[in-house]
């Protein structure tokens, strides 16, 4: 099993306010509470596009062993194999194959920064500004996040743009952030897309525009951003800076309740019992409230409904709660 390892700050400076929803058979959806994103995670190999990398394949099959051999291996033929480095840093850094210790762990991202590897520079940086195996830094790890980002990271300038926000406490530089954002969304980066949408959304530190808030969180929600996702199925649904859709926001909310998001299967638990936007389905409804309600969301409307079910169809929503918590 692949394991995605590249962990940026959250970004709740941005996603913080918390938005009362509405009845889907009173109105249009209003905005639920927008969670802090968990970012898609990625580690690519200095190498990639040239020789075959054993030592990383290994590694995204789930054989940490072996790419801990393999990296050691690399490392002995060739001290100044950034790549190998960083990946030694990583299985450190999880405990993967060896016990995790996370100062062995920066040891290795730091030979593999002053080799140039950016992404041992940006975890180098996270490092610093969590405390995780060395002492908080914060301006070292802005250093290094800016380093990472000089070479192209995108994470690491989606991180500066959370760190202008934080504004160490003193003033947020919304404006700085917008442009880090923007700059790291056009590498492909969906965090950085959905948190600037989230800013267009506002108004901060951009001109306050739907349209633009609704390209850059359907390009979020186009990179499988879950908060994304979210966002876009609620501006398409309500027809916010976007033709309305109730259909295609629906379909947004079903792909981030699949990805156990429980504000997104609150919603399509609402969508599917009113039959707005899809052919109404009591059964898979109430599947989704319970898991919904299993996270902490609490409905009353959706529990009336499912108060009114017969005893069968309620058989039914059951196993379809099992056979979705074992899939």
């Amino acid at each position: 099993m692949k394991r995605r390892i590249d962990l940026r700050v959250t970004f709740s400076a941005i996603a913080a306010a918390s938005l009362a929803a509405a009845s889907v058979t009173g109105g249009a959806l209003a905005q639920p509470t927008i969670p802090a994103p968990q970012p898609p995670e990625a580690f690519a190999p200095a190498t990639a596009g040239d020789a075959p990398d054993l030592a990383f394949g290994a590694y995204q099959r789930g054989y940490y062993g072996t790419a801990l051999a393999e990296a050691m291996k690399r490392i002995t033929a060739n001290p100044q194999d950034a790549a190998a480095m960083t990946l030694l840093g990583e299985l450190y850094a999880q405990g993967l194959a060896v016990r995790r210790d996370p100062t062995e762990a920066n040891r290795w991202y730091k030979l593999a920064s002053e080799r140039g590897d950016r992404q041992a520079t940006f975890k180098l940086g996270l490092a610093k500004l969590t405390g995780d195996g060395t002492p908080k830094d914060r301006e070292g790890a802005a250093a290094l996040f800016k380093t990472a980002a000089a070479a192209g990271h995108p994470g690491a300038m989606y991180n500066l743009g959370v760190l202008a926000i934080d504004g160490n406490g003193v003033v947020s530089d919304f404006s700085g952030a917008a442009k880090y954002f923007e700059t790291a969304a056009n590498l492909g980066d969906g965090d950085a897309a959905y948190a600037l949408g989230i800013l267009y959304r506002n108004g901060s530190g951009v001109e306050k525009s739907d349209e633009r808030a609704a390209y850059w969180i359907a390009r979020a929600a186009g990179a499988d951003n879950v908060p994304g996702e979210v966002e876009y199925g609620i501006m398409l649904f309500n027809g916010v800076g976007v033709a309305k859709d109730e259909t295609a926001g629906a379909k947004q909310f079903l792909k981030a309740a699949a990805r156990d998001n429980p504000v997104a299967q609150n919603r399509i638990a609402r969508i599917l019992a009113a039959g707005r936007g899809l052919p109404k389905n009591s059964v898979e409804a109430m599947k989704w409230h319970l898991l919904a309600r299993s996270a902490g969301i609490k409905d009353p409307w959706l529990d009336g409904e499912l108060a009114k079910l017969s005893p069968k169809d309620k058989e039914a929503v059951q196993a379809a709660v099992r056979q979705y918590v074992g899939r």
